[in-house]
């Protein structure tokens, strides 16, 4: 018996690995962006532009390539889009302004967007509904532990070898686990369902028939919230705390390395584990735990935000509790997902879901907060009388930019709970 044939955990750490590498590079910017800030005397839309260049394409292109993880060969899918974006992260240590750079982000976009149908679809494939829900957080702890690394290492590597440096050290092990993710094998699309899997796909097998399912329109959109703020906090989170809390670059990307990743690792964990249960005690279950520990992180994050300038260590204390509660969404969301999408149609369904939560709401997170930070700035320099902006009304804008963070959790709980009722009465797909 070889592992490549007969190994759903084979697999699955394998995938898991992908999705470390695909969060590992994505949160080298956000550990770096004060550096490049100053390199290329950038504004906080500036910065918020760079961070959306990834996630405008991703949205994009991520439609045809979950379409084409309904039909091809998911690991080799997988393999090529690795290997593309690990040389296009080396490459952004390349730019030399604005411009450049935000060309190499959006080519990161296109490579990454590869990754989550196939894998999800793959893992739909290799676990039966009583245990996906534990196997999808698996997978999705390549976002914290990526988060965390990307975070941590590439803060690190910048403060000693400049920021140009951490780009080009994560594009190795990305084209070496390229190289690994074919041996996973392909597995019959539907062949952990209780039932037999159909021969063929599906006759309306497109986006069209996937949108007609209501439980998915809401959780598209709750994912459009969700990401709204993972991207504003995982751009703004370390510059807020060199600016406001006057850490050093090393100390603001390990606060903010343990804040938004290692907190993951319980979350997604104790997530997976209580939504497969709640699962189990009703079909809307896994929504209505998502929606409770999101709840909770809502008032975390904002006591966190008020939290006075120099005390970092409640401020993390309170928003890595916060973070925790957030890791629950994925361990929930990603498993409903299987839940209502018949096999043949999963690729495109999460294609969808990542469209629609990266158009919406990843791409308009840096932005909207960039943008709210430069207004707040410029109102502070005004309301001071001052005759030109400085480092201080930068701090006092981005501060007070953040506190949208919280106001869209709440709406997303509105969100997850209408989900929760449309599922509770649609028949099983």
């Amino acid at each position: 018996m070889t592992p490549r044939k007969h190994s759903p955990a084979f697999a699955l750490t394998l995938l898991f690995a992908v999705n470390f590498m695909n969060f590992f590079d994505r949160n080298i910017f956000g550990a770096v962006v004060e550096p490049i800030r100053h390199e290329w005397s950038l504004n906080d839309v500036q910065i918020g532009w760079l961070s959306t260049a990834f996630t405008l394409l991703y949205a994009i292109v991520g439609v045809p390539l979950g379409r084409l993880a309904d039909r091809w060969r998911r690991t080799w899918i997988l393999s090529l889009g690795l290997a593309a974006w690990s040389l296009l992260t080396a490459a952004s240590g390349l730019a030399w302004n604005f411009t450049s750079f935000f060309a190499t982000r959006l080519g990161v976009g296109i490579g990454e967007a590869s990754c989550a149908p196939a894998a999800n679809s793959l893992i739909g494939d290799y676990y039966p509904a009583r245990r996906r829900g534990l196997a999808l957080s698996i997978f999705m702890l390549g976002l914290p532990f990526g988060n965390f690394f990307g975070t941590f290492l590439s803060g690190r590597i910048a403060a000693v070898h400049g920021w140009r440096s951490a780009f080009f050290i994560a594009c190795l092990p990305g084209l070496l686990l390229a190289v690994l993710v074919l041996l996973i094998a392909e597995p019959l699309r539907g062949a952990a369902e209780s039932a037999p899997p159909p021969a063929s796909p599906l006759p309306a097998a497109h986006w069209s028939s996937v949108l007609r399912i209501p439980t998915l329109r809401w959780i598209i959109l709750s994912g459009a919230l969700f990401h709204f703020n993972s991207y504003a906090l995982n751009t703004f989170l370390p510059a807020f705390l060199m600016r406001f809390h006057g850490l050093s670059l090393s100390r603001a990307s390990t606060t903010s390395a343990l804040v938004m990743g290692a907190t993951g690792l319980p979350g997604l964990l104790l997530g997976g584990w209580a939504a497969d249960r709640a699962h189990v005690w009703r079909r809307d279950g896994r929504l209505l735990i998502s929606a409770a520990a999101i709840l909770l992180c809502a008032p975390a994050i904002f006591v966190a935000l008020l939290r006075p300038a120099g005390a970092a260590l409640s401020f993390a204390l309170l928003a890595g509790f916060g973070y925790l509660l957030a890791h629950v969404y994925f361990s929930s969301v990603y498993a409903v997902i299987q839940d209502v999408v018949a096999p043949p149609l999963r690729g495109t369904a999460l294609a969808l879901y990542f469209f629609g939560m990266y158009l919406l709401g990843g791409s308009f997170g840096p932005v909207l907060t960039g943008r709210l930070s430069d207004f707040f700035a410029r109102r502070a320099m005004t309301a001071a009388h001052a005759p030109a902006m400085t480092e201080s009304f930068r701090t006092a804008g981005l501060h007070a930019a953040l506190y949208t963070v919280p106001l869209s959790y709440l709406l997303l709980v509105a969100v997850l709970l209408a989900a929760a009722r449309s599922m509770s009465s649609e028949k099983s797909t």
